[in-house]
Order: structure tokens, then C-alpha cells, then sequence
């Protein structure tokens, strides 16, 4: 345990933080989730919105430091991949 008094508000101040940003990283995973499981429904317009939502979850995290740009950009690449290749699927069968 630290013994000054500014390593001991570190670690309170590390902490909160620590918190905030899982808390910020799971919201972020859900929408995700979310907009996966909303493709199976087939609504264009709730495919919409729960793409702004996660995109924009994603880069509020990427924008407070929470995950890298790079990763930011990684997630939304890799769930429009998701997005686009299910609509193809599922409207050209």
C-alpha cells in the first residue's frame, strides 16, 4: 500500500476511473450486440438506428481513451463486414 498522500489519491483516482471505463467498454459491447442480433430481424430502419448507436458508442469510447483509434475503427469495420454480408444473404436467398 502507498504510503503518500498523493500516491493514495492515485490510487482512489485510478479506481473511479478504472470503473467508468469498464462501465463505457460493456455499453459499448452491448450495442454492438445488440445491432447483430437486430440484422436477423430484417428491419432496415432498426438496422439503422442500431448501427448509429453502436458506431457511436464506439467512438465516444475511442474518443475518451477507453479503446485505441485504430481498434475503434477495427469494430466498426469488421460489424459493417457483418451488417452487409448478412443483408446479402438474406436477400439473395
Amino acid at each position: 500500500m502507498a504510503n503518500l498522500k498523493s500516491s493514495l489519491k492515485d490510487i482512489k483516482r485510478n479506481e473511479k476511473r478504472r470503473l467508468r471505463n469498464r462501465s463505457a467498454r460493456s455499453a459499448m459491447k452491448t450495442f454492438i450486440k445488440k445491432a447483430k442480433l437486430v440484422v436477423a430481424s430484417g428491419d432496415t430502419e432498426a438496422i439503422k438506428q442500431a448501427l448509429a448507436q453502436a458506431c457511436s458508442s464506439i467512438d465516444k469510447a475511442a474518443e475518451r481513451g477507453i479503446i485505441h483509434k485504430n481498434e475503434a475503427a477495427r469494430r466498426k469495420s469488421r460489424l459493417m463486414h457483418f451488417v452487409n454480408s448478412q443483408l446479402a444473404r438474406s436477400s439473395g436467398a
